[in-house]
């Protein structure tokens, strides 16, 4: 008979988080020795990480932290809803963003190189993924820095965390039209901050398209020009935030919102769960 008893069953699920069965397995072929099973139930899990390299990682949850003047926000991703809003998950979301928080990183890659506790976020990440059976993926990363911020993280589903997370950073000392500036960020989605930011390339790509477009409606080709910058402009109040007609009042651009309420938004990020 193993030498090993309920309590040390009930001991080892509470520490790994693992399933009866397995656990009394790894007891087992261990005859009682409680370090040589979790070093079991490790090697176990990260066989199955193997094996789960290619699934798709679809849910999860966005998290933020505010440290030394700056945000750090980052996606963490995970297989199913189930597993997105479990403690356990929820617990390793808080480690790996103190650690990439503490890193400054602002990217994956750099976060999953930063320290968290003596490993390497990676290698957290992988033995987390191990004991909570599904693959784990840290997706995105960005740390901004500013005079002042703005975090608004929203729930999706009231059953799941955070699935759009926002960082505005800006000066000035509005900060609650800074929020409503975070808020309509999480709606529309832009990706620069001012048209300014736009690569040319893409700049001259809309413009060909839309001239292409145009054409084939047949405008008038001396009314061209016009029409073209007309079009291209609407593009810019798609992609560049300062740019946009403000959520909460379509009359209105964000820039002219932000100068109104004596704020200068220097930069933004947004991140949504799997997109």
């Amino acid at each position: 008979m193993a030498n090993f008893t309920i309590a040390d069953i009930k001991a080892l699920r509470e520490q790994l988080g693992t399933g009866m069965v397995d656990t009394k397995k790894a007891l087992e072929e261990a005859e009682g020795d409680l370090e040589k099973a979790v070093e079991i139930l490790r090697l176990k899990g990260a066989k199955g990480n193997a094996k789960r390299a290619d699934r798709s990682t679809s849910e999860g949850l966005i998290a933020a932290r505010e440290q030394d003047g700056k945000v750090t926000l980052i996606e963490l991703n995970t297989e199913t809803d189930f597993v997105a809003k479990n403690d356990r998950f929820i617990a390793l979301s808080e480690q790996v963003l103190d650690a990439a928080a503490a890193a400054g990183a602002d990217s994956a890659e750099a976060a999953l190189a930063s320290d968290a506790g003596g490993k390497s976020v990676a290698d957290l990440i992988s033995d987390e993924a191990a004991i909570i059976g599904e693959k784990v993926e840290l997706r995105r990363v960005r740390t901004l820095t500013g005079d002042a911020f703005q975090v608004y993280l929203h729930k999706t589903s009231k059953d799941l965390p955070p699935q759009v997370g926002v960082v505005v950073a800006y000066s000035g000392d509005d900060a609650e039209t800074a929020r409503s500036i975070a808020q309509h960020i999480s709606f529309a989605n832009p990706t620069y901050l001012s048209r300014d930011e736009v690569p040319e390339a893409d700049v001259e790509k809309e413009r060909d398209i839309v001239t292409e477009i145009s054409r084939n409606e047949g405008k008038p080709e001396a009314a061209l020009p016009k029409i073209v910058e007309g079009r291209v402009n609407a593009f810019f109040k798609q992609v560049a935030l300062l740019d946009q007609d403000y959520a909460k009042d379509n009359k209105l651009s964000v820039a002219k919102v932000a100068a109104d309420a004596g704020i200068t938004i220097t930069g933004f990020a947004r991140f949504k769960v799997g997109a």
